[in-house]
């Protein structure tokens, strides 16, 4: 027969604080959501009973309900029936600097991968060779990659390069991030020019990123630089915000 399933819950070292003006249920999970970014509550787990939890914590069901469900709300957990609430992967935060998404995921443990979709040359439209620097129509490489992290989408990459910067082999692009193949070629990457949005997401991105058509989708554009003030690389990128965020770290002025 096999084991029971171990309620992984019960290593944490969990607690409220019921004189603080944080609510109970906020407390909980945050306490969670912590231990599943730091591996402590690993991908495929499963939540044990909620009034277990509960009675452990000295806290009502609704409260336990309530935290786990605002940890389902965020893509963390996962209710499944007939099977329990489970812990998927977290959510990889970025921090606004300028670094690869394979290096970012990497980081953080999240096994990348990538599909190359297109790789190509196409002349430069208006909006390109304003960004890079570069006559409209003139040729430039493009390529669109689908990134995963542990076999899961995470965003869509279109990225166009001016021509003959860089040998862009498909096989490549699928075993690294574009940055490392830029920096193996002796391209110092030096600062960059970034936009974040965010809008609904087509039918097409939908069925690439694994989400329901007009879900919300994060968006950046980025313009790269070397160090010799080179546009190197125009991004128009998509990222699916549960599984995806970016970090901000903000200076007060004097």
């Amino acid at each position: 027969m096999p084991k029971p399933e171990v309620d992984p819950t019960v290593e944490l070292e969990l607690s409220v604080d019921r004189s603080s003006p944080v609510p109970l249920y906020f407390q909980l999970s945050q306490q969670l959501e912590a231990a599943i970014e730091h591996g402590a509550l690993t991908p495929g787990s499963l939540l044990g009973n909620e009034i277990e939890l509960a009675a452990r914590l000295g806290l009502s069901r609704p409260t336990v309900r309530q935290a786990i469900q605002s940890l389902v709300d965020k893509g963390l957990l996962v209710r499944r029936r007939g099977v329990g609430t489970q812990v998927v992967h977290s959510q990889v935060k970025r921090p606004l600097e300028l670094s690869s998404l394979y290096d970012d995921l990497e980081s953080a443990g999240q096994r990348p991968a990538t599909r190359v979709i297109v790789n190509t040359v196409v002349p430069a439209s208006a909006e390109v060779a304003a960004a890079l620097g570069v006559a409209e129509d003139s040729d430039v490489h493009r390529i669109e990659r689908l990134r995963l992290a542990h076999g899961e989408p995470m965003a869509y990459l279109c990225n166009y390069l001016p021509p003959a910067l860089l040998d862009l082999d498909t096989a490549q692009l699928e075993a690294t991030g574009l940055y490392r193949l830029m920096r193996a070629a002796g391209i110092t990457l030096h600062s960059a020019r970034q936009t974040i949005g965010a809008r609904a997401a087509t039918a097409v991105e939908a069925e690439r990123l694994a989400e329901e058509e007009g879900a919300p989708l994060l968006t950046m554009q980025r313009v790269t630089f070397d160090d010799t003030g080179r546009a190197v690389e125009y991004g128009t990128h998509t990222y699916r915000p549960t599984r995806y965020s970016f970090e901000f770290q903000l200076l007060v002025r004097s």
